[in-house]
């Protein structure tokens, strides 16, 4: 076979430190050796560039090739991750710790004539090809080699022999050389950037920097190099075992990989201060455990849990090889199709900003909320909502920009799909928000906003639809739902319907609702009174002496093709109905006229209702349920517009 070609003074520049080289070498010997403590045996190995040579040892994780005959004396193999360590009794020599590598030629003829240590002989370890019964290189009359004396050489040298093809090692009379026995790797003193908190055990040597995306449970040692893309606050918690809290943030590689780490407790005080975005990090030690998707939107199936022996080292000297960022933007259009509680990366141009508020969360406490618009190309727009910090920090900055004309672009990274009432997206902990980001996609919507598509008609995917946006609906008639079989897929269909209500049932029209807010919106479960006389909600686990009323309304709508049933909520009832729940409830307790002209006046007249239509399982029977999730009047000069150009497309 060719020649492998090897790399020059290799074995030099490795042993003088240089581990960025991932140099091509040749296995010259091979031999198994006892680790004390161990159960299994490890491989040292004497490699060559064709001119000089150099211990090697295998680390654990690569036996298996050496034991396997895979790597075998002559093999050509290529270098990619690797340390040098200092061995022997007084630590007076070097040695190659192999922790990659991949065999480019498992034979190959012995490259140049390369000179052996002068400490390459061990009468205790046993050759690897003597252990696992690998043939060796050549034929029976082939290249093999000898090992002899060179009177005027301290250094052993390889010569080829005519016969026999087995390393016949004869020991040099004025050989005086210590034996290579690494038979407990001895303590290690890491480079400064690898300098621990506690003291360096034994067989640990710094972990070497590998890929975020190549990180397993299984390694021992592993280190990984990372930008810090997002930090969480600190969280406090109590459980069975007490108090705590705990913090996270997510590093992204230059290979783009992503993880995400989690520090508790002390960990937090010892490292919440010194981990800062934006930065590049050396974090080494860990617990992988799998990720938990409900809480870690990134694209890994592992989580670091750092531990008491975990470091985390700044790098003061990174550039820009690590990107500050990592986005996979979906188009508006798109986020109407994601499931709820889906994490997107979003970029579009602010269009509104509304004032920060204050609510009230489930456990007592007040949070800052702000709502904002961003529109894009696809002619969607979106409601996002910010929690915290974000509503005075990023949101204030915008609704100044707002109302002085400039309607800048917004990135957003790791967005909460909501799909109530609408899509909409929302701040979590990890979220960034970025304003005017030199990115290329910043850079084609503005010159779009710039150049006529500030005027654009935008239909939103939000709760608050424009007036307009029914005239981009997918229209459909209450025939064609049952005949075109919506519903009937995974995910809901959307359409729009012209249709009257020709029936409301009003017994019950609404329900009593828990008036406490959880989270982003009213918590809204139905309450129950206790013997107390308070009202009582399940899932907040608290009384109340007020209840809050919301609308259950059970339709019939009607077009010219046919009639269905229909389910409108809050939001849609009261549109419908122009009055809230309590409101009518309070009118009907009453005995007041005015319920009565409430319900009339809506019924026949002509509506563009948008409904989801989902088939539900009811009991043994799945049915297809319509729910009303935006009505709107009907404008007759948008409606006209809208026949006209029905018509036109059927002509043309």
């Amino acid at each position: 076979m060719a020649r492998a070609k090897l790399t020059p003074n290799a074995v030099a520049a490795a042993m003088a430190g240089d581990t960025n080289l991932k140099p091509v070498v040749q296995v010259v010997d091979l031999r198994s050796i006892a680790v004390t403590g161990g159960s299994r045996l490890r491989f040292r190995a004497i490699i060559s560039d064709g001119v000089a040579t150099g211990h090697a040892l295998f680390a654990s994780q690569l036996c298996d090739l050496a034991r396997s005959g895979v790597v075998r004396r002559g093999s050509v193999v290529q270098l990619l991750d690797y340390i040098v360590n200092d061995v022997g009794s007084n630590r007076n020599r070097k040695a190659i710790v192999i922790l990659n590598m991949e065999v480019l030629a498992a034979e190959c003829e012995i490259i140049g004539n390369p000179a052996l240590p002068p400490d390459s002989g061990d009468s205790n370890s046993m050759r690897a090809d003597q252990f696992n019964g690998a043939p060796q290189n050549g034929s029976m009359a082939g290249s093999a080699l000898n090992k002899v004396a060179r009177p005027s050489d301290n250094a052993q040298v390889i010569q080829r022999s005519m016969a026999g093809n087995s390393l016949n090692m004869v020991p040099r009379p004025s050989d005086n050389a210590q034996v290579f026995q690494p038979t407990v790797q001895p303590p290690y003193r890491p480079a400064p950037k690898y300098r621990n908190h506690g003291t360096i055990m034994k067989n640990d040597a710094p972990a070497s920097i590998i890929p975020i995306s190549a990180l397993n449970p299984y390694q021992g040692r592993w280190a990984i190099k990372g930008r810090v893309t997002a930090k969480g606050e600190i969280r406090r918690y109590h459980n069975a075992k007490g108090d705590g809290k705990v913090f996270s943030f997510d590093l992204l590689d230059s290979d783009g990989g992503e993880i995400r780490a989690t520090c508790f407790n002390t960990l937090v005080d010892r490292f919440y201060e010194v981990v800062e975005v934006g930065k590049v990090y050396v974090v080494s030690r860990g617990n992988l455990k799998p990720t938990k998707k409900d809480y870690n939107h990134l694209n890994n199936e592992w989580e670091i849990f750092l531990e008491f022996q975990s470091t985390i080292e700044l790098c003061l000297d990174e550039n820009s090889s690590i990107p500050a960022q990592r986005f996979s933007f979906s188009s508006i259009d798109k986020i109407e199709d994601s499931e709820n509680n889906a994490i997107v990366d979003v970029i579009g141009v602010v269009t509104s900003v509304n004032p920060s508020t204050t609510i009230q969360r489930k456990n007592g406490m007040e949070a800052q909320k702000r709502t904002i618009t961003l529109k894009d190309m696809s002619g969607r727009s979106v409601e996002l909502t910010m929690w915290g910090d974000f509503c005075n920090r990023e949101g204030l900055q915008l609704q100044e920009m707002v109302e002085c004309g400039a309607f800048p672009v917004l990135a957003v990274k790791a967005g909460k799909v909501n799909d109530y009432s609408g899509k909409s997206v929302g701040t979590i902990s990890s979220s960034q928000l970025l304003i005017n980001p030199d990115l290329a996609e910043a850079h084609s919507l503005r010159q779009w906003f710039d150049c006529g598509g500030r005027d654009a008609s935008t239909q939103s995917i939000s709760r608050d639809f424009t007036p307009s946006a029914s005239r981009n609906e997918i229209r459909k008639t209450i025939a064609q739902i049952k005949d075109d079989g919506l519903g009937m897929g995974d995910k809901p269909d959307w359409v729009t319907v012209k249709a009257a209500v020709t029936f409301i049932k009003t017994d019950p029209f609404c329900y009593t609702a828990c008036p406490n807010v959880v989270g982003d919106r009213q918590c809204g479960k139905k309450v129950t009174k206790s013997d107390s006389g308070n009202w009582l909600c399940d899932k907040c686990n608290q009384e109340f002496p007020e209840c809050d009323y919301r609308y259950l309304l059970q339709l019939n709508i009607q077009d010219h093709t046919g009639t269905t049933s229909a389910t409108a909520f809050q939001e849609a009832g009261q549109e419908l109905l122009g009055c809230s729940a309590r409101e009518l409830n309070m009118f009907k307790e009453n005995e007041d006229p005015r319920y009565t002209a409430v319900l009339i006046h809506c019924l026949y007249q002509n509506y563009l209702l948008r409904l989801k239509v989902k088939e539900e399982q009811y009991g043994d029977e799945r049915r297809v349920k319509n729910t009303v999730a935006k009505v709107e009047r009907v404008d007759p000069l948008a409606e006209s517009k809208f026949l006209l150009d029905s018509i036109s497309r059927f002509i043309v």
